[in-house]
């Protein structure tokens, strides 16, 4: 006895082609969510990049750049220095703005605790570096926001600069450091988690 094999219809023909077309597909990209976890670090594929703004220090970019190709991986607002001349200074300490050059990431860390005067929460840490005049060492020298020590927003206070919590642009000033607002250096975290912490840092203008 012959056996007759039953022909699917178009219409479940088509959607079985559809769902092995999706299944085959790559998966778009999406935004990396700030402290999303990834796979293990990476060391040594990407690097960052500190693009001085010299008519205002306080809106340079930092970058995340894969080490080889140059392609940008992120990109966010960050400031560095006190502004104006002294600001743009790389040789005043506590004021102007961090010497160019390369220098080599020696540490990250969610959890700083620097206090009232210190550094708190998210930080990338970078080697001390002397400024043009051959002389002058800057030291202490981070990527940082403002925030608790574990990460989260300080109370604001009315009238006053707190320094556990962003304030506004303002706060895009330092001390010498690099700044960025906590959203965004949380998410560089983030990209860096993602596709390799970068071992070095390269200031420029």
């Amino acid at each position: 006895m012959a056996i007759r094999l039953r022909t699917a219809s178009p219409a479940a023909t088509a959607l079985l082609t559809a769902a092995l077309t999706a299944a085959a597909a790559p998966a778009a990209a999406r935004p990396i969510p700030s402290g999303s976890p990834g796979p293990p670090d990476r060391a040594g594929a990407t690097h960052l990049v500190f693009d001085k703004n010299q008519r205002d220090p306080a809106d340079s970019r930092v970058r995340l750049v894969e080490s080889g190709t140059g392609r940008v991986l992120a990109d966010y607002r960050a400031g560095s220095g006190q502004g104006g001349t002294a600001g743009r200074d790389e040789c005043a300490k506590n004021k102007g703005w961090l010497p160019d050059g390369t220098y080599r990431v020696l540490s990250h860390t969610t959890r700083k605790k620097g206090g009232r005067d210190g550094i708190n929460g998210y930080a990338v840490h970078v080697a001390d570096k002397v400024c043009r005049d051959g002389r002058t060492r800057r030291t202490e020298l981070f990527l940082h926001s403002e925030m608790r020590s574990d990460g989260t927003q300080g109370v604001a206070v009315p009238g006053r600069d707190s320094p556990y919590r962003w304030d506004g642009d303002g706060d895009y000033r330092s001390r010498g450091c690099v700044k960025l607002a906590p959203a965004d250096l949380k998410h560089l975290f983030a990209a860096a988690q993602r596709y390799g912490w970068p071992t070095m840092l390269k200031v420029v203008k």
